[in-house]
């Protein structure tokens, strides 16, 4: 009876978690969004180079129009591959377990992360305006990193724990301009494999 009594609590927990946690999150999209971080990081280092542009020399740097736009270009790409991967293995988590992918905790997720990047996104779209471009790099690991941590609570609560390592990485940062690109990589790279792989070794 006792066993039974467990047995339906346990049932009643994984029913409320359903209804209120958007629970369809795969640990390969993290990994793969990593990935095309990765790739595309280093896609721009080797864009530096052919345009001349030493990354590591420690002199303050001039960026062509035409640099920037294809910088702005890549990170755009960048973004829809990880938005792409994202979809592609939460879709088939879903099916694959019979979960609900449309519900009010994945409304409820994305709201949370929307607010904080929409208003990262703005900051950063300012900051090439004006031309500051060092603090790009660092703008955009820490505004990920409050929308991370904003979301967590509709989400498997490991997120906040990537939220808060991205926001460290994006304070660091701040203190070494120039080298934005190392912490981009980094942050959205290297962070996003090792937190995918270790979702999906404990979610699986």
């Amino acid at each position: 009876m006792n066993q039974k009594h467990q047995e339906d609590l346990s049932h009643i927990r994984s029913m409320m978690e359903r209804s209120s946690r958007f629970i369809s999150l795969s640990g390969l999209s993290g990994v793969f969004a990593g990935l095309s971080a990765l790739i595309g990081g280093l896609y721009v280092y080797q864009l530096f180079k052919v345009n001349g542009v030493e990354y590591f020399d420690g002199e303050h740097k001039l960026y062509s129009v035409n640099l920037v736009s294809e910088l702005i270009y890549i990170g755009i790409v960048i973004l829809v591959c990880a938005f792409t991967f994202g979809i592609f293995f939460t879709l088939r988590k879903s099916k694959k377990y019979n979960l609900p992918v449309w519900t009010t905790a994945t409304k409820n997720m994305l709201f949370n992360l929307a607010v904080p990047l929409l208003a990262g996104g703005i900051f950063c779209l300012a900051l090439i305006y004006h031309g500051i471009y060092v603090l790009v790099a660092p703008a955009t690991l820490i505004f990920y990193g409050l929308a991370l941590v904003n979301a967590e609570k509709y989400t498997f609560s490991d997120v906040k724990y990537l939220g808060f390592c991205e926001l460290i990485l994006g304070f660091i940062s701040l203190f070494f301009l120039g080298y934005g690109l190392i912490f981009w990589i980094l942050g959205f790279g290297v962070l996003h494999i090792l937190y995918g792989l270790i979702m999906f070794k404990k979610y699986r």
